[in-house]
């Protein structure tokens, strides 16, 4: 199918479900367009330290509006972000702890709550709730809320991956980088909004820069491997994982590699987000459109001599979080509030004049947003849970070790089933933990005792671990207290208490 076909095909699901009936209401709400891409971390945005990445729509959007400069992703993994984000609960609460488990429709969830307040809602991209299969989901709760649903599957296969008709679940399988192909169904629903009386909830997953990194080639060659900088915590890891991303570490050549294909997966999505600011301003929409943009987590780099994500080091866990409502939102920096995945949720409906909803368990930020002072959080509470085998192919980490980097294309060997837990530690990052980012300090307990304390203003590259410092003892006595709180009200069952009377030998 070649792009116009595909978007013919897009335009008729689309129209095909706008007779869906509404909520009506009396007054006009702003519209919504929620893009977040897939491992963009903030540490590589556009004037960052030892950055290299270009994204100039990022950073003029960035620069004009409101930056949360403190955004963290309480849990750095795609679907335990993607469960707190829809839920507004912890993944403890909805059992979402590792990828590929199935968002309960029982949840009343982000979609659902803006269709209920009379927004037409859509979602486009990478989903990444549905559990393991990769089937079409029909109009109903499994789509929670969003009528206009254009999901993609097998998204890391950034050009192969497929999406369906929305009404009759045909597969629908374009050419081209999926990033793109995205962009075009978002500007489509962009473009059919134009006009209408009821406002919209529009939601936007792009994949990139998730590896593997293959961006296309028009910005791919913006980068030279061989002369980019790397932060000062970066150390090559050759004995940690011999499979699939964490090659990277493996050589200084195998690095430079990485990088420059992740910098251009950045570039590339900064492509998309410049042609949908556009796409808004075509279509008379931007003055009456809330846009965020963010991402579900980071990624190391070689950054402690990890690659991925998942651990509570600012390249894991730091993501952008940009807010642009004109006239309503002030631009500039908000450094010292603390704001959380499960403080989305909350943010939106408040920004919005929605309801909030008793069930969540996050806070409220939309008042920062507008300028207003208000106390700031004390904590954003950091957690890990690590997995097994289980949905690790539906992650995408297969294409991760097949990627070329040369358009997707692929090797023809898998990993062997029998490979077991040892196959799945090369994808997941260890140990399991839980902890804190403060205004100053990131503090993480794992199960066999506490494991890391970081200063991050003294020390903003964590490289001097304080948790085995007896100075610092009545600080992570604090902490402890604070964590042990919110494991209560999560309903964990993590071992804090026994572990926290430990010091970890888990490196840094």
């Amino acid at each position: 199918m070649n792009r116009r076909e595909f978007l013919r095909t897009s335009a008729a699901g689309a129209l095909a479900t706008a007779a869906l009936p509404t909520v009506g209401r009396a007054d006009r709400r702003p519209n919504i367009v929620y893009v977040f891409s897939d491992q963009h971390r903030a540490v590589s945005l556009p004037g960052e330290p030892h950055n290299e990445a270009q994204a100039p729509n990022l950073a003029r959007f960035r620069s004009e509006n409101l930056s949360m400069e403190r955004c963290v992703s309480n849990y750095p993994l795609c679907t335990p972000y993607r469960g707190i984000l829809m839920s507004g609960r912890w993944p403890q609460q909805t059992g979402l702890l590792h990828n590929n488990v199935a968002l309960g429709t029982n949840e009343y969830s982000l979609g659902r709550a803006f269709r209920d307040a009379g927004y037409r809602t859509a979602y486009v991209g990478k989903w990444h709730l549905q559990g393991g299969h990769i089937d079409f989901i029909p109009p109903g709760p499994g789509r929670q809320g969003f009528d206009d649903w254009h999901v993609w599957v097998k998204t890391n296969a950034h050009y192969r991956s497929w999406t369906f008709d929305p009404v009759t679940g045909e597969t629908i399988r374009p050419r081209g980088w999926n990033c793109t192909l995205m962009t075009d169904q978002a500007i489509g629903v962009l473009k059919r909004q134009r006009g209408a009386d009821t406002p919209f909830f529009l939601a936007v997953s792009w994949n990139p820069p998730h590896p593997p990194f293959n961006p296309p080639p028009r910005v791919a060659k913006r980068y030279r491997t061989g002369r980019l900088g790397t932060r000062p915590n970066v150390h090559l890891n050759a004995v940690a994982h011999p499979a699939g991303e964490e090659k990277a570490l493996q050589s200084e050549a195998a690095l430079q590699t990485a990088m420059a294909g992740y910098y251009g997966g950045i570039t590339g999505v900064d492509v998309e987000f410049g042609r949908l600011l556009d796409a808004l301003d075509a279509t008379g929409l931007a003055e009456d459109t809330i846009v965020v943009y963010t991402s579900d987590h980071g990624e190391m780099l070689g950054s402690h001599g990890r690659m991925a994500k998942q651990v509570p080091f600012e390249e894991s866990c730091r993501v952008p979080f940009f807010v642009r409502w004109p006239g309503r939102t002030v631009a500039g920096g908000a450094p010292q509030q603390l704001f959380a995945t499960v403080d989305i949720y909350p943010t939106l409906c408040g920004l919005a004049g929605v309801p909030v909803p008793e069930h969540c368990v996050g806070r409220d930020h939309s008042a920062v947003m507008r300028g207003d002072s208000v106390a700031p959080s004390p904590h954003a509470f950091l957690m890990n849970q690590v997995g097994t085998l289980e949905g690790i192919e539906d992650d995408g980490l297969v294409d991760a070790i097949e990627g070329t980097g040369k358009r997707g294309k692929a090797g023809r060997r898998r990993p062997r089933r029998h490979s077991g837990h040892a196959a799945a530690r090369q994808f997941m990052n260890e140990p399991t933990y839980r902890g804190v980012r403060t205004d100053t300090h990131t503090y993480a307990v794992a199960e066999s005792g506490r494991w890391c304390l970081f200063d991050n203003r003294a020390d903003p590259f964590q490289m001097n671990n304080l948790v085995g410092d007896p100075a610092q003892k009545p600080l992570m006595d604090e902490l402890d207290k604070a964590v042990s709180a919110w494991l209560k009200s999560a309903g964990d069952a993590f071992p804090y208490a026994e572990a926290t009377g430990k010091t970890s030998g888990f490196p840094t």
